[in-house]
């Protein structure tokens, strides 16, 4: 009876320590010591997003904390894309990991898209997480943790190379144009929730001693083979012969279709391909047709690491995978665009000589080398012969 009598006083005393030791602010608070995110797994309407959230614990072996709660929140551009929290979490001494797994509702990422273009391509990915002991005097500690991601997504779509544009139709000589320049920017005025506008435009030369009348510049816009956007100006253009001009296509991407996009972008790794295809439709000699601008099509390659440890990825069949290479790239910048480098192509007058010439321009292939042409008014494109209508050869 005494010895029970001992250790009940014992049991007391330890209590009253412990909470004597509390009041007193000795005991230390635990603290969130490194928060680690990445995407588990995908499917048409959610992302899982699965985070290791490690909590140290300063306080000497013995002490039971009790409850610890939990609450984090996932956000990017002060867009929430994901939030939960878990009470009842009990503590050991030093170091815990902490597994566990939040649903994102994909119709996020059209909203969040809006802030990333209006912010000049750049998102702020935000992860707070807030550690509460109720045993503690329910004090709670806070952890923040932010990147900066950035995209240039169009920036190599203004070129100055000059490009043939050939029809392909018969009883028409290739090429039947030649776009000198090319430039695309962002209409953040005009930028909402629900379309992203994107304004392009391309100066034209018409090589041909007759006008063309262009009635329509068609566009579609895609992202891993997922239609984001198409569409046709309604604005005509008349092509003087020998003169260059402007076209101008404003295009927009339509928001309500990113999330389709955001599948494919994780199921590939956090990769995408960015296409934007275009055309025209000329009118010319009584007849019209279509011609795509093959030579100016855009290809952008984007690879993006949004939490900074793209280990593990979700797979085609929405479960966990990991890269191939097994490699981690948190290092570096997290969100990258790569221009998908253009040909060298040899070029042959087949647009400026007579229809059914097949004669090879030997001035554009003197030694081997290719020259770069330039078809303006004032400076059309560089030849040493002309054929019987005047053009140049």
């Amino acid at each position: 009876m005494g010895r029970l009598k001992m250790v009940g006083v014992l049991v007391v005393a330890v209590a009253a320590v412990a909470g004597g030791s509390v009041a007193l602010g000795v005991l230390g608070t635990p603290s969130v010591a490194s928060v680690d995110n990445h995407f588990a797994g995908i499917s048409n309407q959610t992302t899982t997003v699965a985070t290791d959230l490690t909590v140290s614990n300063p306080n000497p072996v013995g002490v039971q904390l009790g409850s610890v709660g939990l609450n984090y929140t996932i956000s990017m551009n002060g867009v929430e894309i994901a939030q939960g929290d878990r009470q009842g979490i009990g503590l050991g001494t030093g170091n815990s990991t902490l597994q566990f797994t939040t649903e994102m509702q994909n119709d996020r990422i059209p909203p969040w898209w809006a802030t990333h273009i209006d912010n000049g391509e750049t998102t702020a990915v935000g992860i707070d997480a807030t550690v509460t002991s109720s045993s503690l005097g329910g004090r709670s500690v806070s952890f923040s943790q932010e990147r900066t991601i950035e995209t240039d997504l169009i920036s190599q779509f203004n070129s100055t190379e000059t490009r043939p544009v050939e029809a392909d139709q018969p009883l028409v000589s290739d090429p039947v144009l030649y776009i000198n320049e090319t430039r695309g920017t962002w209409d953040p005025e005009n930028l909402t929730q629900s379309e992203t506008p994107l304004d392009l435009a391309f100066d034209v030369y018409n090589p041909k001693p007759y006008p063309y009348t262009i009635t329509k510049v068609g566009y579609t816009i895609r992202m891993n083979d997922v239609t984001v956007g198409e569409g046709e100006t309604d604005r005509g253009y008349v092509l003087s012969p020998g003169k260059e001009t402007t076209l101008e296509a404003n295009t927009a991407i339509q928001n309500e279709n990113l999330d389709r996009w955001w599948v494919t972008h994780l199921q590939r790794n956090q990769q995408t391909d960015l296409y934007i295809d275009f055309y025209l439709v000329l009118e010319g000699g009584g007849e019209q047709f279509r011609v795509d601008l093959d030579s100016i099509d855009y290809q952008q390659e984007i690879e993006t690491d949004i939490f900074g440890t793209k280990t593990q990825y979700p797979t085609g069949d929405g479960t966990a995978g990991s890269p191939s290479d097994g490699s981690d790239s948190s290092t570096g910048d997290s969100m990258t665009a790569t221009p998908t480098p253009t040909p060298t192509e040899t070029e042959t007058d087949g647009g400026l000589l007579g229809e059914g010439d097949t004669e090879t321009d030997e001035g554009l292939l003197n030694g081997g080398e290719t020259e770069t042409e330039t078809a303006t008014e004032t400076a059309t494109p560089t030849e040493t012969e002309t054929d019987d209508d005047g053009l140049l050869g």
